[in-house]
């Protein structure tokens, strides 16, 4: 029975290890996971901005690229079906309408009344009609288009007063068509001659890239559909990690954590002689349950000892 005070001794050594304050197994294992879900919310929300981001850059490159085709149809419609009607009026006055760049560029006006952010030019550095002559960032794209030609198409984003665009640009050359009006002024109708004069929009050489049909269309509604997908994709997943962690808290408390308190509790009853302490519990998982058997051997294994003693 003397050795109950050291017993004691121990059992105190064990309340100043709970007074230090030594943070919990579970609170260690909630901050690793903390950090865990942090690093991974990081990483998931770069994966998925950028891969949403290129999805919406391939959605407005789809929409600049169905406008410029629809131009080349116009075109075409325009060179094949209007100009041959107007043929003969040409001689007594010039018809813009029979110009498939012009037709291009009327319809899409038109279209821009109603979409003010979609637009469509043809800018070229010497062109007939004034306003289609491009301005500093168009003509850097016709130069470039000048420099290389094994460029076929150039896209890009910039600021505009309307917001955010992307513009897509293809070249333009100089086909026989093109040759019949402004190659030199002498070999252009008098009729257009008498609409546009003589100063502009001639020069030009056969196969020449003298312009870019450039179509702008706006980033922002795709950007807003990506951020919002972007929002209830990263919400979902933290979602589902509060989720694992309730679970992982949950099943640790009742799985370890409160199966260890209580074995901890009983062994510290039965350490200062308490023979009539509680059993050691057998539930939680199978490790804790080895745990709970070993200790309730040592149990019996310190009676038979203290009876042997006592005896």
């Amino acid at each position: 029975m003397e050795r109950v005070p050291s017993n004691t001794v121990g059992a105190g050594s064990v309340d100043l290890r709970l007074r230090r304050g030594e943070p919990s197994v579970l609170l260690r294992i909630n901050l690793i996971l903390l950090v865990a879900f942090a690093l991974g919310m990081v990483a998931l929300s770069v994966v998925v901005t950028s891969t949403l981001q290129q999805n919406a850059t391939r959605e407005v490159l789809a929409q600049a690229g169905l406008m410029m085709d629809s131009a080349a149809a116009i075109r075409s419609y325009t060179e094949t079906e209007i100009g041959p009607l107007l043929e003969d009026k040409m001689a007594s006055a010039f018809r813009p309408q029979s110009v498939p760049f012009y037709a291009a560029t009327q319809n899409f006006l038109t279209l821009h009344k109603e979409h003010p952010d979609y637009a469509y030019k043809e800018a070229t550095l010497n062109p007939t009609n004034p306003r289609d002559r491009a301005t500093d960032w168009e003509a850097d794209i016709v130069q470039r288009f000048r420099n290389d030609s094994s460029v076929k198409e150039v896209s890009g984003t910039r600021d505009t007063p309307m917001g955010r665009t992307l513009y897509l640009a293809r070249p333009i050359h100089v086909d026989a068509g093109c040759l019949s009006c402004h190659s030199l002024p002498s070999a252009a109708p008098a009729t257009m001659l008498a609409r546009y004069g003589s100063d502009n929009g001639f020069g030009w050489q056969p196969n020449e890239v003298v312009g870019a049909q450039i179509v702008s269309v706006p980033f922002s509604s795709a950007e807003a559909s990506a951020g919002r997908v972007r929002r209830d994709v990263l919400i979902a997943i933290a979602a589902v990690l509060v989720s694992v962690w309730l679970v992982v808290n949950v099943s640790l408390y009742l799985l370890v954590i409160r199966p260890v308190r209580r074995i901890a509790r009983i062994a510290d009853q039965v350490s200062l002689g308490n023979t009539a302490a509680e059993a050691f519990p057998h539930g939680g998982g199978p490790e804790v349950a080895a745990l709970s058997a070993a200790f309730n051997r040592m149990r019996k294994s310190l009676d038979k000892a203290l009876q042997m003693l006592g005896g």
